[in-house]
C-alpha cells in the first residue's frame, strides 16, 4: 500500500494520518477494542488486505475472530463500524444513544474519525487490489468477503 501511495506525496501524507488517528483511538479505547473495531470496519467493507491484517492482530491478542464473544463496549464498536460502512447517513439514533452512555462527544469524534480513515484505507487497497503482505498469506483463506451488499435492493 505504501509503495502505491508513494506515487503521490500529498496522497501519501493524507493516508499516513491513519497512524495518528490509530494512536489517538488507542488512547480513547483499548488496543483490543480498537483492533476489534478496525476489523469490523474492514470486514464489513470487504477489504481483504485490511481484514487479514486485523485477523492477524486479533490472533496476536489471543482472540479468535470467528468465535469470540465481544464485551458490551466491543459490540457497540462493532455495530458502529458496520453501520458506518453500510450507510454513514443512517447510523441509528439508538446506537448513538448507547455510545453516548459510554464515551464523551470528543471521544466519539475520535472513534468516528478513525472509521473514516479506515474506510479510506480499505477503499484504496481494494480499488488498487494491493497485494497481500507475505506474512498474511498463510491466513488468506480466513478472509470472508461481506455479503450484505448483495442482499440490498
Amino acid at each position: 500500500m505504501k509503495r502505491g501511495l508513494l506515487q503521490d506525496a500529498a496522497t501519501y501524507d493524507a493516508f499516513m494520518g491513519w497512524y495518528t488517528s490509530w494512536n489517538r483511538l488507542v488512547e480513547v479505547i483499548s488496543v483490543r477494542e480498537a483492533t476489534i473495531y478496525a476489523h469490523a470496519i474492514s470486514t464489513t467493507n470487504s477489504c481483504m488486505l485490511c481484514s487479514l491484517f486485523f485477523i492477524s492482530d486479533l490472533k496476536e491478542l489471543g482472540i479468535d475472530p470467528g468465535s469470540f464473544v465481544p464485551t458490551d463496549r466491543e459490540q457497540l464498536l462493532i455495530d458502529l463500524g458496520q453501520q458506518i460502512v453500510k450507510d454513514p447517513t443512517a447510523v441509528s439514533d439508538e446506537l448513538f444513544a448507547e455510545l453516548k452512555k459510554v464515551w464523551k462527544d470528543n471521544e466519539l469524534v475520535v472513534i468516528v474519525g478513525f472509521a473514516a480513515q479506515m474506510i479510506a484505507t480499505n477503499n484504496f487497497n481494494s480499488v488498487f487490489q494491493i497485494d497481500i503482505d507475505s506474512r498474511l498469506l498463510p491466513i488468506k483463506d480466513e478472509f470472508k468477503p461481506a455479503t450484505w451488499r448483495a442482499t440490498q435492493a
